[in-house]
């Protein structure tokens, strides 16, 4: 039975939860779907389902750990299972797509933080039950929430955003390389140097005429 500041803590972690919960939801009915039309269905798939089971994870958590007379590992054991069949699932999705490798490492380093997140939620979750009048089981499992919130917040940025959100990505867009999932240019983009040479900017070109 959770009690005291860790009852507290799992009330203010269900409250974000549910709060970034919905909001994912209208990012999802907001943003335009020919955003990402460069990258395959299903790492946009992985991408929705792995920012919803991040959310739902802390949500769940957090809720079932707050029933009175119960023990915070069984919902943290549970969702740590569910966690570690779908980052298994979601692994085989990537590596099964058609996604070029960059796309399928940046996808699978991600999906390996998930796997450690809910691996260390399990393990916790275990001793927790094993030992219920212990406090660092719950300790561990109020930590592997706060990991789950952000690495959910993460991913539904990367999903609703043009660009990856990684350390890497980051650094190749200020070095001024273009990322792999920037998508075609935007209808009335200003025309590339070629462009106005043809007929862009200025007009075409008169070809000079011939001296007599």
């Amino acid at each position: 039975m959770v009690t005291g500041s860790a009852r507290e803590f799992l009330a203010a972690t269900a409250g974000a939860a549910g709060a970034l919960t919905g909001l994912l939801f209208v990012a999802l009915s907001v943003t335009p779907r020919q955003r990402h039309a460069s990258l395959p269905a299903v790492i946009l798939q992985v991408r929705s389902a792995a920012a919803m089971l991040a959310f739902s994870n802390a949500l769940a958590v957090a809720l079932f750990s707050l029933v009175p007379d119960t023990n915070a590992g069984w919902p943290s054991t549970v969702l740590g299972i569910i966690g570690i069949l779908f980052t298994a699932a979601a692994i085989r999705s990537v590596l099964s797509s058609a996604a070029t490798a960059r796309v399928q490492v940046r996808q699978l380093e991600l999906i390996s933080l998930l796997l450690a997140i809910f691996g260390t939620e399990l393990v916790a979750g275990l001793v927790a039950l094993a030992k219920p009048n212990s406090t660092t089981p719950v300790e561990v499992i109020g930590y592997a929430l706060v990991a789950s919130l952000l690495m959910g917040i993460g991913r539904a940025w990367e999903l609703v955003s043009d660009r990856e959100t990684g350390v890497l990505s980051s650094i190749a867009v200020l070095a001024g390389h273009a990322p792999d999932n920037q998508g075609p240019a935007a209808p009335g983009s200003a025309p590339g140097p070629a462009a106005r040479g043809m007929g862009g900017e200025g007009g075409p070109q008169q070809a000079p005429e011939p001296r007599a």
